[in-house]
């Protein structure tokens, strides 16, 4: 089993930043590839980023390109997403995602065993 804990979300105004914290409590970390999606009111959970187990590979949504960085410190057990240059779209309950079993695709919800409780994200405009 898998617990994972995000931290860092907050009310900020739009072009500002956020840093979220996802840290798990697992012996093994590197043996996990980990994502963040993202769920607005009355919406479907979205793909944000995703990163490998040994950080080399990272993906992204194409409406966070060249904003969000995901990275990772497996010596800590911690996944990151800085996000700069925030919008009002970026409103939402961010989530944190571990996945034990590549299975094809990072963007899918499906492809994630276990979730955070997830962290509230405000941007005002």
């Amino acid at each position: 089993q898998v617990q994972l804990v995000e931290s860092g979300g907050g009310l900020v105004q739009a072009g500002g930043s956020l840093r979220l914290s996802c840290t798990a409590s697992v012996r093994t970390f590197s043996n996990y590839d980990m994502g963040w999606f993202r769920q607005a009111p009355g919406k479907e959970r979205d793909f944000v980023a995703a990163i490998t187990w040994n950080g080399r590979t990272t993906y992204y949504a194409d409406s966070v390109k060249g904003r969000f960085t995901i990275s990772r410190d497996n010596a800590k057990n911690t996944v990151i997403l800085q996000m700069n240059s925030l919008k009002p779209e970026d409103t939402a309950v961010y989530y944190c995602a571990a996945d034990r079993t590549y299975s094809g695709s990072y963007s899918s919800s499906y492809e994630y065993d276990y979730w955070g409780q997830g962290t509230q994200v405000t941007v005002s405009s």
